[in-house]
């Protein structure tokens, strides 16, 4: 790894300089702007093609079908050499001049660089070497995938055989992958790796049919013949039996042989010999701020004592004392849990039809892309998040889709439902990453970042945004609100109390049912997705605070002419970029704006 962080400190001492001062002791020709602009942009297209290759698996999720019969290279030698190509790559851009580019041009590039940058230093921390949680890992990825894929050929069957055929090989490099991480003590905690060898046996114990990897042979197009339908049904189906579910069945048993025994007793990343480290790398890789754990753990304390006090509020209007006492009455208020899976699912369509007839009225660039609410998989659901969003196909044919937890749907809440339902659909994740898939002029790999406090600060934002548009009305959906943000809020407590306080998971557990009044499924799903991925749950509350900061900003400073339907359109018509980018972006946005009145 040494070289690797000698040439990372190398590249960025150019990033502020000409590509001229790569030859000092000579005076460089100077390049023509056209051809430094297509250098850049065969370079761009390079990258591009280069990741999609590496990672065929996104590559189908984007409807781009040359690779649908490949998998990942799991294996380490692979993993060196994708950091190898980028080490090329970064010093290849850093090295051209961006003298007279376009804005566009110059962001592309800084990202570029910086998304380089990071994963130089995230490769000092040999995050191949414990790929495996209950939030997922390869045991998921593929059957998550199915479901994002057309079948309408005979090629495309075909395609999905091969890649099963595959799959044996990809989990051995895989286990071989955990294997080192034992060797090196890095290691998940113990009982995420038990939650994670459920899911896993679930998925082995499975019937070929019953598969989530047989769903396509579920329903064929007509233009597939008979004899077509059956010699595919049959391969399909030997696959799995004899390749796919033996190696779901030698994953279960290395996880409960080998990796639980020695996985760590600690639930904080601290315990890690380098966790600290790791956890301020994550902090920044997440939030793109340079804040420390302790500053956040500040905010979050902040941000619950204002929540709770606005709760409050609420709950005395209502009728209630305390909100300890009016929390007690929704537990036991019928209305405001759903009867049954559909009615939760029919909850959040409700309340997407009139946002999305309102959308006009605060967006001037709204996307095409087609959007529809579905159930979460049963194997994924009891350690779920209570809803998420996926993304569509940039072609429109797969629409993007709000995924709702149904497990234990009656124990679930309706009064959250609307919150959640603008921060996961619409104005939130559906709008914002579909504007970014139809962005036009600029290079693919902006299409496709997703900057963390970028991405779920604009879904916390939209359901703050809710409230601007004169929704919530019902004051049990405008304490969900609430509940909602104090929930995000909490998050920048617990993650870095578990991460660098060195908290217990218990404590967790304590300070969710101290502020919320989270169901139990919900409570301790979360506190398990912060230890299994820490630092991502800082993002939220990070990213909206600062477009909160931005907006206001630009109130004050335009006063009069301040127009919403311009400033989000500026946040979004370049896709999700890192916090101080689009601070900067922002800014110039603000100073134009008043130049020109």
């Amino acid at each position: 790894m040494k070289h690797r962080l000698i040439a990372l400190a190398f590249v960025l001492s150019l990033l502020p300089f000409s590509a001229s001062f790569l030859h000092a002791d000579t005076t460089p020709a100077v390049t023509p702007l056209v051809d430094r602009e297509a250098a850049l942009q065969a370079l761009f297209k390079e990258y591009w093609d280069a990741y999609l290759q590496h990672s065929p698996e996104f590559a189908s999720t984007i409807g781009d079908t040359r690779f649908n019969d490949q998998v990942t290279d799991y294996s380490v030698h692979a993993v060196n050499d994708w950091l190898a190509f980028e080490q090329s790559e970064m010093m290849r851009l850093a090295a051209i001049d961006p003298t007279g580019f376009t804005d566009q041009e110059v962001t592309s590039r800084d990202l570029l660089l910086r998304q380089f940058v990071d994963d130089m230093e995230e490769a000092d921390f040999k995050e191949w070497e414990m790929p495996i949680s209950q939030q997922g890992g390869i045991y998921s990825t593929y059957p998550d995938l199915v479901t994002q894929l057309s079948f309408l050929t005979v090629k495309d069957y075909e395609d999905w055989i091969a890649r099963m055929r595959k799959l044996p090989h990809a989990f051995d490099q895989v286990i071989t992958n955990m294997s080192i991480g034992i060797d090196d003590q890095r290691v998940p905690p113990k009982f995420i790796l038990q939650e994670a060898l459920v899911e896993v046996q679930q998925l082995a114990a499975q019937k070929p049919e019953d598969s989530p990897f047989a769903l396509p042979i579920k329903h064929f197009p007509s233009s597939i013949s008979t004899a077509d339908q059956m010699r595919i049904r049959e391969e399909m189906l030997e696959v799995i039996a004899h390749q796919v579910l033996p190696a779901y069945k030698r994953l279960a048993q290395f996880i409960q042989a080998a990796y639980i025994p020695a996985g760590r007793d600690q639930p904080g990343i601290w315990a890690l010999s380098d966790g600290d480290r790791y956890y301020q790398f994550r902090i920044h890789l997440y939030t793109s701020t340079n804040l420390t754990a302790a500053e956040i753990h500040q905010i979050g304390l902040s941000q619950v004592s204002q929540d709770e006090a606005a709760m409050l509020v609420i709950a005395q209007k209502l009728g209630f004392k305390d909100r300890k006492s009016f929390e007690m009455s929704l537990k036991t208020n019928t209305k405001l849990h759903p009867a049954s899976s559909e009615a939760l699912l029919e909850a959040f369509r409700g309340y997407l039809g009139p946002m999305q007839a309102k959308l006009p009225q605060f967006f001037g660039h709204l996307p095409k892309a087609p959007f529809e609410v579905v159930a979460v998989p049963d194997y994924l659901a009891p350690n779920a998040a209570p809803a998420y969003y996926e993304h569509g196909s940039p072609d429109g044919k797969r629409p993007g889709r709000l995924y709702i937890n149904t497990y234990n749907a009656t124990k679930r809440n309706l009064y959250d439902v609307e919150a959640i339902a603008y921060h996961e659909g619409i104005p939130g994740h559906h709008l914002q990453i579909s504007i970014a898939q139809e962005l036009q002029g600029v290079p693919e790999f902006r299409k496709f970042h997703n900057y963390p406090a970028f991405t779920e600060g604009w879904g916390l934002y939209a359901e703050q945004l809710g409230k601007d548009a004169g929704f919530y009305t019902d004051p049990y959906s405008d304490y969900g609100r609430l509940e909602a943000d104090l929930w995000r809020a909490i998050r920048l407590v617990v993650d870095t109390g578990v991460h660098s306080q060195h908290w217990t998971r218990q404590q967790m557990v304590d300070y969710f049912h101290e502020h919320s009044a989270l169901d139990e499924s919900t409570v301790q799903s979360e506190v398990d997705r912060y230890i299994a991925d820490p630092g991502q749950a800082l993002a939220y509350k990070i990213g909206e605070l600062k477009l909160l900061d931005l907006r206001e900003e630009a109130k004050t400073g335009l006063g009069s002419k301040f127009d919403i339907r311009a400033f989000h359109d500026e946040v979004l018509d370049s896709g999700a970029l890192p916090l101080d980018v689009l601070s900067d972006r922002i800014h110039a946005w603000i100073a134009k704006a008043k130049a020109t009145q």
